[in-house]
């Protein structure tokens, strides 16, 4: 019965125990909702702000009720967020880590902090402004929240940083492999223990050191030397062999003074560069070619042979062998590495445009042809007709980034390359194409344009009629009758036909009032819904014209026109009396 009694006894303790923590991590998670909120809203409104104030008030209340049953709060911070007692209780990855508070601690190198009972609002608002960097932290713009809580040295607010945990890691391995403190103990009683463990071994083998002295000087090194002197060996061993090569052809440039051994330092260069790219080391290809291109200042007693030797080397670089070996990489790696791509793409000669126009068309991702439309835009601005000729490719995507190119150079002289391809087979170009002619030509004819509004896919319709009815253009009626006397014309969208009809009004003005004039008194019997809507549709034109002979038309219609024609005219003449056109 004894022994029933006791087991009784430890279970009835251990469900306390475990309601006990439930409770405080119910309240921890309570108190870092309260917390988020009031750290936002402060570092937003400020201090003084009411609604600020609001959530900061309650947030102080929570906390110091938390504290006076607990004492303290400590939260362990890793990459994932806020650990209490093991339990993940903030995540890191949710959010904008902008405004996520346990991932500005972690990138600060803060692994643990703890919050003491007799906290001050004040303290609570230092915090808030180390944390966010705000107005009142200590420190200048540049110190991290380690800097601004240690330059203020808070009893209750307390930090066990990375450097910390990783000094003990030297010492002895007094974290679990998870990297989370033990329920026990917090990271601060770990610094603690392992300073002074390390401190006492320190102490022991210096009086070991004193027992063995022979008193004879010796060169003596430390662990913490051999261990540097390893690691320096390490690192030798696995050095790539092309940087090896690299050290030694810069020592045999800067000081070889055989001319024939210096064109040999040439030869291995070439040969250096060409794997270099074959490999995609592109920040190594810019560090040799900015070397090379400092030759003549490092060794100015370069004869006029090997300055040529190098500038050979720097023509080559847009040469199609080159971009051949470029493009070979950048199709094949897997994946592959563009970093410094672009600085070497500008560093090629103009001299390069027509190569790079070939790998701009055979590469193979959309990524690899930004960088090569990059490098077209500031390479082949002075000579813009050798891209523009290759509009004429039957390639899609490749025809697609050239128009891109055109675009931003916005080179009137290119319009009448790109009216070329307004017939192109793909409608996607077609419609790029309309809309790269109205930026580079505003304005003049539209007979090349208005043809396109004939066009069986509707976005090249609608990416036509947006120019059209800027009114910046010109064109004869006739332009127009091939469009609005097709038998299909009724049966387009409403909003097409309208528009159409305002575009007309745009660029024809009192040339149309006859057309629309006849529309308003037409009648018959078949397709007799389809004429009545473009009457309708002719009214709101005639009524935005506004002209005498637009007006003329109206009354017209109105007099001659169906009921619901007669309807229009009379509404749209009695709008234009109200509000009468200016000229």
């Amino acid at each position: 019965m004894s022994n029933l009694k006791v087991a009784q006894e430890m279970m009835a303790a251990a469900m306390a125990a475990k309601q006990d923590l439930d409770h405080e991590l119910t309240s921890v998670i309570q108190l870092l909702k309260s917390l988020d909120r009031a750290s936002k809203n402060v570092r937003t409104f400020g201090q003084r702000n009411s609604v600020a104030q609001k959530f900061f008030d309650q947030f102080y209340t929570e906390l110091t009720t938390h504290l006076t049953q607990f004492s303290v709060l400590t939260f362990v911070v890793q990459r994932e967020g806020l650990f209490f007692k093991e339990k993940l209780v903030y995540g890191s990855q949710s959010g904008d880590t902008s405004e996520n508070f346990a991932f500005k601690l972690y990138s600060d190198g803060i692994r643990e902090i703890a919050f003491h009972q007799d906290i001050s609002d004040e303290d609570v608002l230092f915090f808030f402004d180390a944390l966010w960097d705000t107005v009142g932290a200590a420190g200048t713009e540049d110190d991290d929240i380690v800097t601004r809580l240690w330059a203020k040295n808070l009893p209750t607010i307390t930090i066990v940083t990375a450097d910390e945990v990783m000094k003990i890691s030297e010492v002895d391995d007094v974290l679990t492999p998870q990297g989370k403190a033990p329920l026990d103990k917090s990271l601060r009683e770990i610094v603690a223990e392992a300073k002074a463990k390390e401190a006492k071994e320190t102490s022991e083998a210096r009086q070991q050191k004193a027992r063995f002295s022979s008193g004879v000087t010796g060169y003596e090194v430390s662990e913490q030397e051999l261990a540097a002197l390893a690691n320096d060996i390490a690192v030798e061993a696995s050095r790539d062999s092309m940087l090896y090569i690299l050290d030694i052809l810069t020592a045999l440039l800067s000081s070889e003074r055989s001319p024939a051994l210096l064109n040999r330092v040439f030869e291995v260069y070439d040969g250096v560069l060409k794997s270099l790219i074959e490999r995609g080391h592109w920040s190594t290809t810019e560090h040799v070619l900015r070397l090379l291109s400092e030759a003549e200042a490092i060794r100015p007693d370069l004869t006029e042979e090997h300055k040529k030797t190098i500038h050979n080397l720097f023509e080559q670089f847009g040469s199609p062998e080159i971009v051949d070996l470029i493009e070979k990489y950048l199709n094949t790696a897997d994946p592959s590495n563009t970093d410094g791509l672009p600085t070497i793409f500008l560093m090629m000669k103009p001299t390069a445009v027509p190569t790079l126009c070939t790998l701009l068309g055979n590469l193979e991702q959309p990524a690899h042809q930004t960088l090569v439309v990059n490098a077209l835009i500031e390479l082949g601005k002075d000579t813009p007709e050798v891209v523009a000729r290759h509009l004429a490719d039957r390639r899609p995507t490749f025809v697609r980034n050239i128009l891109g190119i055109i675009t931003r150079w916005n080179n009137p002289r290119l319009a009448d390359n790109v009216e070329k391809i307004l017939r192109y087979p793909d409608p996607l170009i077609r419609r790029e194409a309309v809309r790269t002619l109205a930026i580079l030509r505003p304005s003049g004819t539209a007979t090349k344009l208005i043809p396109l509004l004939n066009d069986p896919d509707e976005a090249v319709r609608l990416a036509t009629l947006k120019p059209l009815l800027t009114g910046n253009y010109s064109a004869p009626f006739s332009s127009w009758e091939p469009i609005i006397n097709d038998e299909s014309f009724g049966d387009r969208p409403p909003a097409e036909r309208r528009n159409i009809f305002h575009a007309m009004r745009a660029m024809s003005g009192d040339v149309a009032v006859p057309y629309w004039t006849n529309l308003l008194t037409e009648w018959g019997w078949t397709n007799r819904k389809k004429r009545e809507d473009l009457a309708l549709m002719a009214v709101d034109a005639l009524g935005r014209l506004g002209t005498p002979a637009a007006l003329a038309a109206l009354e017209t219609g109105a007099k001659k026109g169906t009921a619901a024609v007669k309807q229009a005219c009379a509404t749209a003449l009695a709008g234009v009396s109200k509000h009468p056109r200016t000229v």
